[in-house]
């Protein structure tokens, strides 16, 4: 009954923020869409990026008000929210963008995400993607739609020139399961193997930009929590642990042998987070009750 009252007040507080989230967007996006000229795309993006840190700090209170969970949160420190930044962290549910956005709001600019091209399509949330630059790839396959994925990417991203941008991308490129860890053979414990490919777009387009790397780690101590379990206050524990890391200069210039490059450092940091969750795991469970 309890979990039932929680879901219900959960759901309502998200849907409510959401869509007062793109109420509060469409003036600004259509004089945005009207109005292209950089002064105005300056002014209308700053409001557009500071209208969602609203929508992430109500949807943390309500993860919080439902939640009893500890949090233990380490490596925020010198953050800014002034600067260019890439993110990448492991993958195990869609509770992780929830949690990731809680940790890091208004500490480092607004997180974009590159999405595919359907999505702009999803009711509400398409129009606050295109309306705060989301990148929006067509997938598909051979050589000619990898280019052109590229040039898309290219012209996403010049956007970003603009402000501030942190660019999203999960390495592992889909969420970590037993059945998809043991298909792949992975080297690690607990994650699956990293791919370049999202890393690389964004180092291709805009490399030169980013002041580095922001690399998060999340451990769930008890077991991966479902958005279901979140809504219901069945999150547990949450550990996360933020390692800032400078990007090679090597990494910055799109070309063969970047990609190269790119995966042997990328398998490196994931070396270092696999041991960083043996750890962690290893102190929760150490921990008295």
């Amino acid at each position: 009954m309890l979990a039932a009252l929680k879901f219900c007040f959960a759901t309502l507080v998200l849907v409510l923020n959401t869509l007062a989230l793109c109420a509060l967007m469409v003036p600004f996006a259509l004089a945005k869409l009207l109005l292209p000229f950089t002064p105005v795309r300056r002014l209308t993006d700053r409001v557009l990026n500071k209208i969602p840190e609203g929508w992430i700090a109500i949807n943390s209170f309500w993860l919080s008000a439902v939640n009893r969970g500890r949090w233990q949160v380490s490596g925020l420190e010198g953050l800014r929210r002034d600067g260019w930044y890439l993110v990448t962290c492991n993958h195990q549910s869609w509770v992780d963008i929830v949690v990731i956005q809680r940790v890091l709001n208004q500490r480092i600019p607004m997180l974009k995400f590159f999405l595919k091209r359907e999505l702009i399509y999803v009711p509400v949330l398409g129009l606050a993607w295109w309306a705060l630059d989301f990148p929006f790839m067509r997938r598909g396959s051979g050589g000619g739609s990898a280019r052109k994925d590229l040039r898309d990417a290219r012209q996403a991203c010049e956007k970003f020139r603009l402000l501030p941008t942190s660019v999203m991308s999960f390495a592992e490129g889909t969420r970590f399961t037993a059945a998809k860890h043991a298909q792949q053979a992975s080297p690690y414990r607990h994650l699956l193997q990293p791919k370049a490919g999202g890393m690389a777009m964004a180092l291709g387009t805009m490399g030169e930009l980013f002041d580095g790397l922001v690399d998060v780690t999340i451990v769930y101590p008890g077991k991966v929590p479902t958005f279901l379990d979140a809504l219901c206050g069945r999150l547990g524990d949450v550990e996360v642990l933020v390692r800032q890391q400078p990007i090679p200069a090597e990494l910055l210039k799109a070309n063969a042998k970047q990609r190269a490059l790119l995966q042997a450092w990328l398998d490196g940091i994931w070396q270092d987070k696999d041991r960083a969750i043996d750890r962690l795991l290893a102190q929760h469970s150490t921990t008295p009750e």
